[in-house]
Order: structure tokens, then sequence, then C-alpha cells
């Protein structure tokens, strides 16, 4: 996932909800995801079509 994105671009994704930094990560399914790294609050937002979608109605918890 990271690689279709532009580097500033990756550098700059955050939680929309807890503002933590978003890793790569994958989902229960075997679909990308990114993860984000806030140790209370963890969530996991989906990747569609390498787009990540970073709702928090769409987020799910880690």
């Amino acid at each position: 996932m990271s690689a279709e994105l532009e580097p500033w671009v990756r550098e700059i994704l955050r939680c929309p909800v807890t503002g933590a930094v978003l890793v790569d990560g994958t989902g229960p399914g075997g679909e990308p995801e990114l993860h984000s790294t806030d140790p209370d609050r963890p969530l996991a937002y989906p990747v569609r079509d390498g787009i990540p979608v970073l709702l928090e109605s769409d987020a799910r918890e880690l």
C-alpha cells in the first residue's frame, strides 16, 4: 500500500480520531489496512483500491 502513495503523503497521514501515526497493517481477511499507533484507542482504517479511507465510521477497533 505505501508504495502507491507519495512519500510526503505517507509521512503526513494521521488517525483522524486520535492524531496518532498510521502504519501499514492487514485486516482479518487479508485486506490492506492502516493501523493507528495510539495505545489507548488503536483503530484500523480500510484501504480500498489503494486509497486510505480515513473515516471514523469505517474504522474498526484493534
